[in-house]
């Protein structure tokens, strides 16, 4: 079986990942070799990676968007080991023109370059797609950056000699849809393909009806719909409702329950590689974090805020360290990670209340993260109230790695989570974690075992549910009952290789 996997992401590719579907792409085509699948990776090039290393041309690909034509260059990367998924790389001067893998538009025109960027990149995929040899069993699309190869191949006459492809459509995230309008925009899918006679019935958002979603494209079309964890799959069939702290479908709730027989929850995996824990001490990750603010701070005439009080926090504390346990939390600062910290009642924001808690036990916070510059402005706020909270804003993969080896108890405060790979990550290095019971999060971690769940009927009830549960945590830490559930999370286990027999037996068959 041979499986080509269409992506925004790979972290098999230096930078090329932001979220989840990069660790996602790097583990699952790794995964499937294993199983004897035959796997290719293509994803666009924003770097121009193909001018280094020893990136080799294979074909120019013409392709007709906004009504003139195109070339796009296909290039393959050699594999390091033999068995490996093939890594292609598709270039254009509009892939790397930002030099970033996705760009913020305003909430004027949301998605609006992205849209255009993968639009592109859809058709040189199916372009792409017509001229192999040999065809792949399987077209496994992710996220709505990919699912206009769906709309392509059903409607435009050029490409629907691919209609035999067995297809495949994961949902990493449904609150992003990559909307954008029919038409009138220069980020339209009738200014993109404009010879295309298309059913605007099967293409359109089921709540603006004028406007394109790929999202519910690909619900329509594609064979099977996989999404990243048994309870995301169940979530996402009952409407949103925010008042109540819901997160579920986003508006294609009724469209998922008319294809509920082809969706298919399979949790993503972690990988569990021989690794030795960092030797790093609380002194060597604190020298090493200021180091890395400083270069952060650096890159600006204007230092921000956030890291000039990071550099205060990180030298103060190499004087004196607070003696407590140490509770780490690492994610993409947006509301879906972090609105649950700024519910506020009288004694303050819910962050603010487990900062006192932690002060109670002479326990300390770190958080690591970057994203949405007025909630970064919010927590930054925090650290400059709490002496025993350091927010480093920003990210580096040897911190990150250092900070789950080095932390007591893992904070993940989600107000939806598909699946998750920073508890599986928390997990693996021993830490309890302290999660909403949601998604894939309520499916990694069991209350009192491995970690504490907290629920709640609205907002403001979970923002109080997940303060008492810091609380248990605390009360729980250096007891006999807390060394178990550091042995439980030791122990704890989510296998790419269980999760890929799923993929061939019920995405793939």
């Amino acid at each position: 079986m041979r499986v080509l996997m269409v992506a925004s992401e790979n972290d098999a590719l230096p930078g090329f990942k932001v979220g989840g579907i990069g660790d996602v792409l790097r583990d699952v085509p790794k995964a499937l070799v294993v199983q004897g699948v035959e796997v290719d990776v293509v994803v666009p090039d924003y770097f121009d990676l193909h001018r280094t290393g020893n990136a080799e041309w294979v074909m120019s690909l013409f392709v007709g968007f906004c009504g003139r034509p195109e070339q796009v260059e296909l290039f393959k990367l050699p594999s390091e080991t033999a068995g490996e998924a093939t890594q292609w790389l598709l270039s254009h001067p509009l892939f790397s023109q930002h030099g970033s893998v996705y760009c913020d538009d305003d909430h004027h025109r949301p998605f609006a370059t992205d849209a255009n960027k993968y639009a592109l990149f859809s058709v040189a995929v199916c372009e792409w797609l017509t001229k192999m040899p040999q065809k792949p069993d399987v077209l496994h699309l992710h996220d709505w950056h990919a699912a206009t190869i769906a709309s392509l191949i059903e409607f435009d006459q050029k490409y629907q000699v691919l209609m035999t492809l067995r297809t495949v459509y994961t949902v990493h995230n449904i609150a992003l849809q990559g909307i954008r309008p029919f038409k009138g925009d220069a980020s339209s899918f009738e200014h993109w393909f404009p010879n295309i006679g298309y059913n605007g019935q099967v293409l359109c958002d089921p709540r603006y009806p004028d406007c394109y979603n790929p999202v519910a494209a690909a619900i329509n079309l594609c064979d099977k719909l996989h999404l990243v964890s048994p309870t995301y799959a169940e979530e996402v069939l009952r409407p949103s409702n925010i008042a109540e702290g819901y997160f579920g479908g986003e508006g294609l709730e009724a469209l998922l329950n008319q294809h509920r027989g082809k969706i298919v929850g399979i949790l993503n995996g972690c990988e569990y590689a021989e690794r030795n824990a960092t030797s790093v001490n609380h002194t060597d990750f604190l020298q090493e974090t200021d180091y890395h603010i400083i270069q952060w701070m650096a890159k600006s005439p204007m230092v921000k805020t956030s890291q000039y009080l990071a550099h205060r926090r990180a030298l103060a504390w190499l004087e004196e360290l607070p003696a407590g346990p140490m509770m780490t939390s690492i994610g993409r600062l947006t509301d879906q990670k972090a609105l649950l910290l700024k519910q506020r009642n009288s004694n303050g924001t819910a962050l603010d209340r487990i900062l006192k808690l932690l002060e109670k036990s002479k326990a300390s916070l770190v958080m690591m993260g970057s994203g949405d510059a007025n909630l970064e402005f919010e927590i930054t706020q925090h650290m400059a109230r709490h002496d025993n909270f350091l927010f480093i804003n920003g990210y580096n993969p040897k911190l990150s790695d250092d900070l789950y080896d080095l932390g007591d108890m893992f904070l993940m405060p989600s107000s939806f989570e598909p699946c998750g790979i920073s508890q599986m990550m928390a997990l693996r290095a021993g830490q309890p974690c302290i999660v909403h019971g949601v998604g894939g999060l309520k499916d990694t971690i069991v209350d009192g075992y491995n970690g504490f769940i907290f629920n709640g009927e609205n907002l403001a009830h979970q923002a109080d549910e997940m303060v008492l549960c810091v609380e248990r945590a605390l009360q729980t830490f250096n007891t006999p009952t807390w060394d178990n559930m550091v042995k439980h999370a030791l122990d704890s286990r989510f296998l790419w290789s269980d999760s890929m027999k799923r993929y061939i037996d019920e995405l793939y068959h």
